[in-house]
């Protein structure tokens, strides 16, 4: 006797689960909607409209060439827009008004309990980089945990790291340029204004939040990629732990000490540091290069891509030739339906390096086999209508 099948799901399961699919996404944006207006209404009650007008124009510059340097390291396997969108707002929003209201409450208790500026030291010491490195770790976790297939290695732990600290960089900057351009303007000789705060926040150290939350990122990296029980706990841990004492000591150098100090811990601390970093991150890309050319074998005996395309797909500047040519002989269409097709090819690879695939890892590989499907047949169809020259 054959068993029976499962019932098919009912109006109720139905109606729930659209609720789920459509109604928590939109309550989400509003809730960041309205983080937004508040971050914005209070800095604008502290330095003004126009000062806030001048933060942003001036904080547009850092916020550029950090996004930029992240989408760099993010080449091999590029992460979905909308996610590396969300992690930048909700660093710019949420982190900050989380940060905001914590950090004010412990800056008003240090003043009631040890007397009046000796909150703010105990805010920018303590409780800034407890808070603000939590807050901005807090997406990269939830990530980790919702969204395991988009998070798999240390290069996503520093792109999704980098991408909530240059939001919360960005708002930070937004305050710090308009009060310095509310209390000095643009400031001369002798008074340090929005010019002096530009060079130094935006020149000298725009990556110095990336910086501190890369350290959690590359420690979800590593626990998103390890099966040790202990590591997966522990790296993340460690990360955050780093990120935390790095934030403090920078915090520390420019309350306590004097320019000496602050130069002392740029250049002998923060510099390496950011070197070994970028270091990490050229071994994580050589490393993704060798898993997709280790995996296109494979692909060709399963006839999922054709012999003729290994040597294009092994490296990005095959890829990017590639990309050129398509564009050249039939249209930007046909180059972004080749970058489709290159980018299904490297979420194969990553897939399905030296791992059992798991019910959603197989529901995920026919998804990108399907794209890689349809993105290669649109390409050739392009290609084929494009005029002979």
């Amino acid at each position: 006797m054959s068993e029976p099948s499962s019932p098919a799901p009912g109006p109720d399961r139905t109606r729930r689960s659209r609720s789920i699919t459509v109604l928590l996404p939109v309550l989400g944006l509003i809730a960041v909607a309205l983080c937004g207006l508040f971050v914005f209404g209070t800095v604008t009650e502290k330095v003004g409209p126009l000062a806030v007008g001048i933060g942003v124009l001036a904080a547009l510059v850092p916020v550029a060439v950090v996004v930029t340097a992240f989408l760099w390291v993010d080449r091999w396997e590029p992460e979905p827009p909308k996610l590396l969108l969300l992690a930048f707002v909700w660093g710019a929003c949420v982190a900050t008004i989380i940060a905001l209201l914590l950090n004010s409450g412990a800056e008003a208790v240090g003043d009631l309990l040890l007397g009046t500026g000796v909150g703010g030291k105990i805010s920018g010491l303590v409780s800034a980089p407890l808070v603000e490195e939590a807050a901005k770790a807090a997406f990269i976790l939830l990530l980790w945990w919702r969204r395991p297939i988009e998070f798999d290695g240390v290069v996503d732990g520093i792109v999704y790291a980098g991408f909530t600290a240059a939001g919360f960089a960005f708002t930070e900057n937004i305050y710090y340029f308009g009060r310095a351009f509310a209390e000095h303007g643009f400031g001369d000789g002798t008074s340090a204004g929005v010019l002096a705060a530009f060079f130094l926040r935006g020149v000298l150290s725009p990556f110095t939040h990336p910086l501190f939350a890369v350290m959690t990122g590359i420690g979800l990296g590593v626990a998103a990629s390890s099966k040790v029980r202990s590591l997966r706990i522990l790296a993340p841990i460690g990360g955050y732990i780093v990120a935390v004492l790095l934030h403090a000591l920078w915090n520390g150098a420019a309350l306590l000490g004097g320019a000496k100090t602050f130069l002392n811990v740029y250049f002998l601390i923060m510099v390496p540091l950011f070197i070994g970093v970028f270091s990490v991150v050229v071994m994580q890309r050589r490393r993704e290069q060798r898993i997709v050319a280790a995996a296109l074998p494979m692909m060709v005996d399963a006839r999922w891509i054709a012999p003729s395309e290994v040597a294009l797909l092994a490296s990005l500047s095959g890829r990017r030739s590639w990309r050129k040519q398509a564009r050249k002989q039939s249209g930007r269409e046909a180059a972004k339906a080749v970058s489709r097709y290159q980018a299904s090819v490297t979420e194969l690879a990553f897939l399905r390096r030296g791992r059992k695939l798991t019910e959603d890892a197989k529901q995920r590989q026919r998804e990108l086999l399907q794209v890689l499907k349809t993105s290669r047949a649109e390409a050739v169809r392009l290609a084929d209508g494009a005029p002979r020259g």
